[in-house]
């Protein structure tokens, strides 16, 4: 399954659609909705799962936290930081996304996307 999820802000509900649906602005064209979406900035990649968000955390010192079985829980030695995410992608809001930005500044950044 591949695709980019968007977050729709005003329902707080994400939807997976197509690349070319994406890049069309969504089924709504121009008028449409906004959406918020998580960059990876070195790579310029969406998150589009936790799998990926895995990865990039890890790559900046990120180890995942076991303590509480129903959060996706990650922590940085070197800090007191902790990043706590719902273990259902699908429940992954703009909060979340935030959240990470500020704890990895110059490596995350949230985006609007039209849909």
């Amino acid at each position: 399954m591949s695709g980019v999820w968007l977050f729709n802000n005003a329902n707080g509900v994400m939807r997976l659609v197509d690349g070319s649906e994406a890049m069309e602005g969504g089924r709504h064209g121009s008028g449409g909705r906004r959406y918020k979406v998580l960059v990876h900035t070195a790579s310029n990649e969406i998150i589009t799962s936790y799998a990926v968000l895995e990865r990039k955390l890890y790559s900046l010192g990120w180890e995942r936290y076991y303590d509480d079985p129903d959060l996706l829980q990650f922590h940085k030695h070197s800090t007191i930081d902790l990043i706590s995410l719902p273990m259902d992608f699908n429940r992954f809001k703009s909060m979340h996304m935030y959240d990470i930005v500020v704890k990895n500044k110059h490596s995350f950044e949230v985006r609007d996307m039209m849909m």
